[in-house]
C-alpha cells in the first residue's frame, strides 16, 4: 500500500477511527495491528517474518547489552547484534550483486568454478528498520538510551507504519516516548496533519511525476539525446527525486500527526545549499545524521593520528556506504564516493577559501551564496546521474554527450513524452510550489489559521483542485521504494 493510493486514503481514517475510540491501553495494539496490515498489502508474506525477525533479534540484543558486564562485553554483544541485522540486509539485497560480480571475476580470471546465479528478493523498508535497529543497539552500548522491556511498543517503534517503508529513520528517544503518551485529541494536529498530508501528496502526483515524465524519457533512451536535452534530463530527474522523496516524507509525517506523534523532519531546501556539506545537513536528514553518528564519527575518532588526511578517508568510506545503503550497483558506489570525495577535498580547501573570496574581493558580495549554491547544486547533479542512470555506459554517455551539439529552439528541447501541455502544467505547478512553500513550516501554517476564513478556504480548495486537475494519472511509484 501506498500513500498516494486510494487504498491508504480509506486506510488512514479507518486507522484513525479505531484509534480514536480505543481506550489508552489498547491504542499501541491498534497502531501495531495497522502496521502489519500496512506491511502486508504488499503481498510478500516473508517481508513481515523479516521485521519480525529483526525486531526479535534487536529486542533481545538490547537487552543483554544491558545486562552485559565489562567493555570487551559489551562491545562483543553489541557487534553481535549489528552483524546478525546487517546479514538480513546482504540476504536480501546485495547477494544478487554479489553472485554477478562473482560471476564475472571467475571469467575474467578463467577460473574453473561456476558461481551460481541468485535470485533477488523484494526489501522494501528493510534497509530503513535494520539501520534503525543499529542505531537502537549503538544508543544502549552508549549508554544514552535504557532498552525497552515492553516488546509490543518496540515491536511497534520498528513498524511504525507512516515511517515503515522509507523513513524517516527514527530514534529510539525520539519516537517510543510518543507512542506511550496518552492520546488526547487535538484540532490543531489534525487539521495540521491533514494538511501536509494534502501538500505532499501534490508534490508527488503532481509535480514530481511530471518532472519524472521527462527524466525517464531522456535517462532510458539516453542514447536518442545529446547537449541540453540531456542536461535538462538531468535537472528534472534532481527535481524529481526531491519532490517525491519529500513529498513522501510530508504525507508521512501528515499522517503520524493525526495520532499526535512528530516524526523527524527530513527535508529543508536542500539545493539551497552553500556547500556540499550543508547539502546534507538539509536533504534525508534522519539518515545523513545515522551516518555521521554510527559510520563517520566512529571511523574519524579511530584515525584521529592521520589528521585531515584521517578525516578526509572516514568521510569517503561513510559516504561509499551510503551510496551501498542505497542498492547494490555499481552507480550507487559512485554516487556515495562522489560525495565523499567533494567533503574530503573541502577538507583541504576550507582553510584557504576565505584567504581565496578576500584575495578575489568577494567575501561580502550578495552574490557569493548564489554562486556557492549554484556550484553545490550542479556537483550534486553531476553525482545524481551516476545514481539515476539504468547503467555506468549510460552514465558515461550522458557525462560526454552533456555538452555537445547546438542550442535548440524551444520545441526541440520537449521529448515525446513531455509535451507543451507537460511544460505548461509543470510551470503552473511550480509557481504554485513556489507560493505553498511559503507556508511550509508549521509556524507558517499555524499563522495561515489565524487569517480569515475566505483565504484559509481559498487555499484549501486550491489545494484540492490541483490534486484533482493537474495530477499525472499515470501509476508512479515512490523512487525510495526501491531502498
Amino acid at each position: 500500500m501506498v500513500f498516494n493510493s486510494l487504498h491508504y486514503l480509506i486506510f488512514l481514517p479507518v486507522v484513525y477511527l479505531m484509534f480514536y475510540l480505543a481506550g489508552d491501553r489498547a491504542r499501541w495494539g491498534v497502531l501495531l495491528a495497522a502496521s502489519f496490515a500496512f506491511y502486508s498489502a504488499l503481498k510478500v508474506p516473508y517481508l513481515l517474518v523479516v521485521l519480525v525477525m529483526v525486531a526479535l533479534n534487536t529486542y533481545f540484543f538490547g537487552m543483554w547489552l544491558d545486562r552485559a558486564q565489562g567493555a570487551r562485553a559489551k562491545r562483543l554483544v553489541l557487534y553481535g547484534g549489528i552483524l546478525t541485522n546487517v546479514l538480513v540486509l546482504v540476504v536480501l539485497k546485495y547477494l544478487p550483486f554479489l553472485s554477478e560480480n562473482l560471476r564475472q571475476l571467475s571469467a575474467f580470471l578463467s577460473l574453473d568454478y561456476q558461481v551460481p546465479a541468485v535470485k533477488a528478493f523484494v526489501a522494501i523498508g528493510v534497509s530503513y528498520y535494520v539501520f534503525q535497529a543499529i542505531s537502537y543497539l549503538f544508543d544502549i552500548y552508549l549508554e544514552i538510551e535504557q532498552p525497552e522491556r515492553h516488546f509490543g511498543y518496540f515491536l511497534l517503534y520498528m513498524a511504525f507504519f507512516p515511517k515503515l517503508m522509507q523513513g524517516p529513520i527514527e530514534r529510539a528517544g525520539d519516537l517510543l516516548p510518543q507512542l506511550k503518551e496518552k492520546y488526547t485529541f487535538h484540532y490543531d494536529n489534525v487539521r495540521y496533519g491533514l494538511l501536509l498530508f494534502a501538500w505532499g501528496l501534490f508534490k508527488k502526483v503532481v509535480i514530481a511525476d511530471r518532472f519524472g515524465i521527462y527524466a525517464d524519457s531522456v535517462y532510458n533512451d539516453v542514447h536518442a539525446y545529446h547537449g541540453v536535452q540531456l542536461l535538462l534530463g538531468t535537472y528534472a530527474y534532481a527535481f524529481q527525486i526531491y519532490m517525491d522523496f519529500s513529498g513522501y516524507t510530508d504525507m508521512a509525517l501528515g499522517s503520524a500527526r493525526l495520532f499526535n506523534i512528530s516524526l523527524t523532519q527530513n527535508f529543508n531546501s536542500p539545493y539551497l545549499a552553500t556547500s556540499v556539506a550543508d547539502f546534507w545537513r538539509r536533504w534525508h536528514i534522519s539518515f545523513s545524521r545515522w551516518i555521521l553518528d554510527y559510520i563517520f564519527k566512529p571511523l574519524q575518532m579511530q584515525w584521529r593520528n592521520w589528521k585531515n588526511w584521517g578525516t578526509a578517508l572516514a568521510l569517503v568510506v561513510a559516504f561509499i556506504v551510503s551510496g551501498i545503503w542505497h542498492g547494490a550497483s555499481w552507480g550507487f558506489v559512485i554516487w556515495g564516493g562522489l560525495h565523499g570525495l567533494y567533503m574530503a577535498c573541502s577538507v583541504f580547501y576550507k582553510p584557504y577559501q576565505k584567504k581565496l573570496y578576500k584575495a578575489l574581493g568577494v567575501q561580502k558580495s550578495p552574490y557569493l551564496k548564489v554562486w556557492q549554491a549554484l556550484v553545490t547544486f550542479h556537483l550534486v547533479c553531476f553525482a545524481w546521474i551516476f545514481f539515476r542512470a539504468n547503467s555506468l555506459g549510460d552514465a558515461l554517455y550522458i557525462c560526454k554527450a552533456a555538452f555537445t551539439g547546438p542550442l535548440p529552439a524551444f520545441r526541440a528541447l520537449l521529448v515525446p513524452a513531455f509535451d507543451r501541455a507537460n511544460a505548461y502544467l509543470l510551470l503552473a505547478a511550480v509557481v504554485v510550489y513556489w507560493v505553498g512553500v511559503r507556508y511550509s513550516t508549521e509556524e507558517k501554517v499555524v499563522s495561515l489559521w489565524n487569517r480569515s476564513s475566505a483565504l484559509r478556504w481559498c487555499c484549501y480548495n486550491a489545494l484540492i483542485l490541483g490534486l484533482i486537475f493537474m495530477r499525472v494519472r499515470v501509476d508512479a511509484g515512490f523512487i525510495y521504494f526501491n531502498f
